[in-house]
């Protein structure tokens, strides 16, 4: 075995520091974190809702209801038409209130949605708070009674289109990169939605 002096394992020791300590990460700015799509969509700036007089609301907050909402009257609208096939069965249960007068689980839907995509994309608490079922038991009418049908990839496949171009008419740019984070959170859920 071979034996170090005190030195040389000091030298050796200091060495080591100098060369950890001295790496590139000290001299390379770092990169800037991507900021999130709830401040992408207007973040935490306040400005009067629209909806309600004399309120304010976070202007991220502000850009989701304005995309679920177009995208319930583009869902309602072809269920109307006849065009949208198998995804009007899947909100039956909601519309068939709606058509009867009655928008309580409506404005429910409408808040859940604005609350999960607005907390899980960056949103700050507690104006951002989702306390709605999971997705597996929200989208399942054993457990979730607004829900007509379990849903399938084609049922999904239109949804996502319907939010697509919700954004489009709410001011997201296709094509762009926020477009794209948008499509890929709601493509995040599509398992445990689609359970047909």
């Amino acid at each position: 075995m071979t034996k170090f002096s005190k030195s040389s394992i000091l030298a050796l020791f200091l060495g080591a520091l100098l060369m950890t300590s001295c790496n590139d990460d000290d001299t390379v700015a770092a990169t800037p974190e991507k900021p999130s799509i709830y401040a992408r969509l207007g973040g935490t700036t306040l400005v009067a809702d629209p909806d309600n007089a004399g309120q304010m609301i976070e202007q991220g907050r502000l850009s989701y209801r304005k995309v679920v909402n177009t995208t319930v009257g583009l869902i309602v609208a072809d269920v109307q038409n006849g065009a949208s096939g198998n995804l009007g069965a899947h909100f039956a249960p909601v519309l068939g209130e709606v058509g009867a007068g009655n928008t309580t689980n409506l404005g429910i839907l409408v808040d859940n949605l604005t609350d999960f995509f607005s907390f899980n994309t960056g949103g700050t608490n507690p104006v951002n708070t989702y306390s709605g079922l999971d997705m597996v038991n929200a989208h399942n009418p054993a457990t979730n009674p607004r829900m007509g049908v379990k849903s399938t990839n084609a049922n999904y496949d239109k949804f996502v289109g319907y939010v697509g171009a919700a954004a489009v008419q709410n001011g997201v740019p296709a094509n762009s990169e926020l477009f794209t984070d948008v499509v890929a959170v709601l493509e995040s859920l599509r398992a445990p939605i689609v359970q047909q």
